[in-house]
């Protein structure tokens, strides 16, 4: 058998966890899939795969392997494809890692739209809130939101992302409406713990004015600090994508709109540009393009 094709073979089994899916797609009997599989076992002497009556599984080896194998295919794709002047069509499992904040409905919209456009993608997205390791987990490509992207990693801008001062209407009812920076001192603030200091800085005429706000609750999970502003817990900065929608509907209002305001800078960030695959850069450049994304 073609080791090449065998590979192929495994990667679409790993990730359909299917050889009736994986053959289907490739036209192939699910025992010609099972037997490019075992080939490639034999060879490697070690299982790739748990097989059960129900369900089929990446092995610890498998999983190495199958990382691997799954960027080297891509860039063999890309090498082919740029010699032939031929264009790769994108395919497989993109992994993404990204903040908590991006499981919103804007973001969900281009991913359904980039879905769409490139249906034989599949999307699997994490967004635990960790800061991932990509080569070492095997992502192709992380969302993160930074001012200082890490030098060993390509990073792209894609675009800002405005934070804004909010709270819940009832929690702005208890302690009054802010006209000035100085009447935030002392006030409830759901502080998120990636971001250090208990003080809220803004610069004003040429000099900076600082106040100190009492953090009632501190969480890496922006998801929870957002649902704990819209239970009056306190003040929150917050993305404006996560919170668009409350503010417009009255849930959450904008505090000193014109100051309390800073803009974050969103980077793709992956591994290196050397044969980057189909799937990454369409991607990267998909999100780029689109204006809901400003």
């Amino acid at each position: 058998m073609d080791s090449l094709v065998s590979m192929r073979v495994f990667c679409l089994v790993a990730e359909l966890k299917s050889f009736a899916a994986a053959a289907e797609r490739l036209r192939i009997s699910p025992a010609m899939a099972s037997k490019h599989v075992m080939q490639l076992e034999k060879r490697l002497g070690t299982r790739l795969l748990n097989r059960t009556s129900r369900r089929v599984s990446l092995s610890e080896s498998g999983t190495l392997y199958f990382e691997q194998t799954r960027q080297m295919l891509d860039s063999l794709d890309e090498v082919e494809a740029a010699v032939s002047k031929a264009t790769v069509v994108p395919r497989g499992t993109l992994r993404l890692t990204a903040p908590v904040w991006m499981a919103n409905t804007m973001f969900a919209k281009v991913l359904a739209d980039y879905q769409i456009r490139y249906p034989d993608v599949r999307l699997d997205i994490d967004l635990s809130g960790r800061l991932v390791n990509l080569v070492e987990e095997g992502f192709d490509l992380a969302l993160r939101a930074t001012a200082a992207p890490d030098e060993t990693l390509i990073a792209r801008p894609i675009t800002t992302v405005p934070f804004l001062m909010v709270a819940a209407p009832a929690y702005l009812d208890r302690v009054g409406r802010a006209k000035r920076l100085a009447d935030l001192a002392g006030q409830s603030m759901l502080h998120y713990a990636l971001y250090p200091g208990e003080n809220l800085s803004l610069k004003r005429d040429g000099g900076v004015e600082t106040v100190k706000l009492n953090p009632v609750l501190r969480s890496g999970n922006e998801t929870l600090l957002h649902m704990a502003a819209l239970e009056g817990m306190g003040l929150a900065f917050l993305p404006k994508w996560l919170v668009a929608d409350d503010v417009a509907a009255g849930r959450l209002e904008q505090v000193l709109a014109q100051e309390a305001i800073f803009e974050g800078r969103l980077f793709a960030v992956y591994p290196s540009r050397k044969y980057l695959s189909a799937k990454v850069r369409t991607f990267i450049d998909f999100v780029a393009a689109d204006k809901r994304m400003r």
